[in-house]
């Protein structure tokens, strides 16, 4: 028996009650996870329907998995679409160098987006414009920048035409002076921008010019576009679409069921992210398992296509791809990266990773068939029986699995497929390139992973069948049905937005990405939200969170006498690049945690290792979290916020979390005796003067200087958690009883300045509840939200509540919030 095995076999679960699985599925959701392992590896289907999309990263760009199932002689796609193939008309900077005239600062002359105006005065330079990512290009850090790009054509282009922009700030597009698209902000990446037929009929046979405004309102810098022309495919020519009849998720599965013809098809996605088995958490391999039967009870003979694309391991569709089949460790195996290979490159938010390697692999006995074609090509290949190559070099290109099922019939036949990933470094780290976790291992190879994956398949499936289960239980138990389906949601997005590394030192790091936020790493007021759910169900991930936040303090490498922001922007982590601190918000975070992890191991060791750095910032906290000045916290987007009522509740409870560490530390006549005795007592005047302070009446208010206001005091959940007793029960009751007056049909308000919300703090509001049917009416609505918002992307933190619609952010860690009532009864147990 191999270690993987006594790890699945033995690992310390909790005991979960009997549910069967129809229970414990969530069947509706923004978006659904089908391979999750980090902010790189992460494919998911943004609608309902496996076959109604294309699959795609989180942050929306492509990533195609495309499933076919062969019965007889009929061709059934039962997963994803086929992706659009395009021509560039005008190629941008990224598919083709380019140079065009410019202007910065100064305004050009009236009519200067006309193609007949003079600019023979403008300056010429390569494309892209903007900072110091356009290295092939020409800088640009300035506000406004003017370009006119003169091209040729022989012919009009008869198919879809869309504009191919990236900007960085703001932009305007004219094409032969008519204004074709105005776009405000920042849109991070290339993004297609269908033109219409009355906008195709401004080009003409000859010269044409596409001119562009730029417009820089702060941040970074880029401009760039061109014109793209959709192809015509008819490669489904004869394929028939499988109907979708069911649909399941848990915890760490997917689960699809389709009528495909005379054969019923189950399509299951296992990401086996199980938290108590770091080993098997930080494989990066997720699977595919097909099962077919017969719906006539006749024989038919079964075969299933699968393609996964190249896409998977770009960052743009335009980079070249070298993909190649090999027989390895008992393993047929697809392999596809960049021919580049920018190991560690590039740094930032709406990014994928261009580095390392996508593999599709089964063990060779399945007769498994693969080869390598272009997307465009691969149904037509599969379909007309051709194979394709064991070695291509292109863009675009489709690694094929043949996966024979044989002759199907009443009885059940069933295979797999492993899609993994290597990415060699996952995180640098104060200048260290750092190998992902399962490297630890002297001697470990994608190859050996692939084939222990396979040898191991079916304990895989039970402990994640059994992690389903447990998940699930955890959550009737403490909210009911609806609740646990929220946690059902919340698991494998908020596991997938973090890497596992260890320092050069030996720690566990668990570094999150804030995800379509900014692009952070190890972003502590990211961490503080997503806490719970580590808490709850293994505090070692919490630790990994945690430990190179206080490494930065204790190395000297950040010397203010607070914690800082964050690591640096994923997924370098190199040192804060936030452009301001947080200190109260990020201080208490940490206090409050570090006391979590105490109180959830019944063990004082971590914070003794981290006690000077915690005085520190406890000492920090005296002086200035009682009432904060004009910094911003956690919810930065709303602003800054002098007087945070919210805010001096964290600082507060951390204080007394900090008096409850030294309790468990020290004897009263030690030093930290004496500190717990002073800190204590600290707490609870603060908070006896904050009830006073901040009595509005039927409500508490959202600053200290404005009764009018109100918020949501979500920080205090931890005075109940850790069973601190600050607060009287009586804020609790007047707060909650308020709460409940000022919903909307999506949720409770952040606070009384807009009407949009987090469901994360909403969570943890609920979780104060001590009345059950208080807890259930304010879960009710956010629940309402998971399954009705229009936004179909994973699921988005931040929402209006009353349309539904997601206001920003999407596929962050943080909703392992959702699990903080979960972490509250399971805290009830610790001493």
């Amino acid at each position: 028996m191999n270690g993987l095995f006594k790890r699945i076999c033995t690992h310390g679960m909790l005991s979960v009650m009997a549910i069967g699985t129809n229970l414990y599925a969530q069947e509706k959701m923004p978006a659904y996870p089908l391979i999750t392992h980090n902010p790189y590896f992460s494919i998911w289907s943004n609608t309902d329907t496996l076959t109604s999309s294309a699959t795609r990263h989180w942050t929306g760009k492509e990533q195609a998995l495309l499933g076919i199932l062969k019965v007889d002689g009929d061709y059934y796609r039962f997963m994803g679409q086929t992706t659009p193939e395009y021509k560039a008309v005008l190629p941008a900077g990224d598919e083709q160098a380019y140079s065009c005239k410019y202007l910065m600062e100064t305004a050009p002359a009236a009519g200067w987006e006309k193609a007949k105006f003079n600019d023979n005065a403008w300056k010429t330079g390569a494309a892209p414009f903007g900072d110091d990512r356009a290295k092939a290009g020409t800088k640009w850090t300035g506000k406004d920048i003017w370009m006119r790009r003169k091209f040729k054509l022989a012919t009009i282009p008869t198919g879809k035409l869309a504009l191919r922009l990236f900007h960085d700030d703001g932009a305007e597009v004219y094409l032969n002076g008519q204004k074709i698209t105005e776009q405000g902000g920042a849109n991070g990446d290339y993004e297609l921008i269908p033109l219409s037929d009355d906008i195709r009929s401004k080009l003409v046979a000859g010269e044409n010019v596409l001119a562009v405004h730029c417009n820089n309102t702060g941040g970074g810098t880029w401009i760039d576009a061109g014109i793209t022309e959709q192809l015509v495919n008819n490669s489904e020519a004869g394929l028939k679409i499988a109907s979708q009849t069911n649909l399941k998720v848990t915890a760490t599965q997917t689960m699809y069921s389709f009528t495909c013809g005379a054969v019923n098809l189950e399509v299951t996605f296992t990401s086996p992210l199980v938290l108590t088995d770091l080993a098997l958490l930080a494989t990066p391999v997720s699977y595919i398992t097909y099962k077919a039967t017969s719906a006539d009870g006749k024989p038919h003979n079964v075969i299933v296509y699968q393609g996964v694309s190249s896409n998977v391991a770009v960052n743009q569709p335009t980079q070249e791809v070298h993909a190649s089949a090999y027989l390895k460790n008992g393993q047929q195996v697809l392999r596809a990266g960049t021919t580049e290979q920018p190991v560690l490159q590039k740094k930032g938010d709406n990014l994928r990773i261009d580095w390392g390697y996508v593999y599709a692999a089964a063990p060779a006995p399945t007769g498994i068939q693969q080869y390598i074609t272009t997307e465009a090509n691969a149904i037509s290949a599969f379909m007309q029986g051709q194979k394709g190559d064991t070695g291509v070099t292109g863009k675009s290109l489709m690694l094929n699995s043949i996966i024979p099922l044989g002759s199907v019939s009443s009885t059940p036949q069933s295979k797999y497929l492993m899609i993994g990933y290597d990415d060699i470094y996952s995180i640098q780290y104060f200048g260290t390139n750092l190998r992902p976790w399962w490297r630890n291992t002297a001697g470990a190879t994608i190859e050996g992973i692939l084939e222990n994956a396979a040898n191991n398949y079916e304990p895989v499936m039970a402990v994640c069948s059994k992690t389903d289960q447990q998940i699930y239980a955890d959550g009737v138990r403490s909210g009911g049905e609806d609740y646990a389906k929220l946690c059902v949601m919340a698991y494998r997005q908020s596991i997938a937005a973090h890497q596992l590394v260890k320092s050069p030192e030996g720690d566990l790091l668990w570094l999150s990405k804030e995800n379509f936020s900014n692009g952070s790493i190890n972003t502590v007021d990211v961490t503080y939200p997503s806490a719970p759910l580590y808490l709850a169900y293994n505090p070692q991930l919490l630790k990994g969170m945690l430990n190179g936040i206080f490494y930065y303090s204790e190395s000297g490498k950040w010397q203010k006498p607070f914690a800082a922001h964050d690591l640096g922007t994923y997924p370098l982590a190199n040192g804060q690049t936030y452009g301001e601190d947080m200190p109260v918000e990020e201080c208490g975070n940490m206090i409050i945690l570090t006391a979590a992890i105490v109180k959830a191991e019944n063990n004082p060791a971590y914070a003794k290792k981290h006690w000077k750095t915690l005085t520190i910032w406890t000492d920090y906290l005296a002086q200035a979290g009682f009432d904060p000045g004009n910094q911003l916290c956690t919810d930065d987007f709303a602003g800054h916020l002098a007087h945070n009522a919210n805010l001096s509740v964290k600082a507060i409870v951390a204080i007394g979390a900090y008096a409850q560490m030294a309790e468990q530390l020290g004897k009263p006549v030690t030093a930290i005796g004496k500190a717990a005795i002073k800190y204590k007592a600290m707490a609870a005047d603060m908070a006896q003067k904050w009830v006073a302070k901040d009595d509005a009446g039927d409500h508490y208010a959202l600053v200290f200087d404005d009764k009018n206001t109100w918020s949501q005091k979500y920080n205090m959940v931890w005075d109940k958690v850790l069973h601190l007793n600050l607060f009287p029960q009586k804020v609790y009751d007047t707060e909650i009883k308020y709460y409940l007056s000022h919903q909307n049909e999506y949720g409770l308000p952040l606070d009384s300045r807009k009407t949009y919300t987090k469901s994360d703090w909403i969570l943890w509001t609920a979780a104060m509840a001590d009345n059950k049917s208080d807890f259930d009416a304010l879960l009710a609505p956010v629940y309402k939200y998971a399954k009705e918002t229009p936004s179909r992307v994973p699921l988005s933190d931040w929402h209006e509540t009353k349309d539904g619609k997601m206001v920003g952010f999407q596929a962050r860690s943080v909703v392992g919030g959702y699990y903080m009532k979960t972490l509250r009864d399971k805290m009830r147990l610790v001493k």
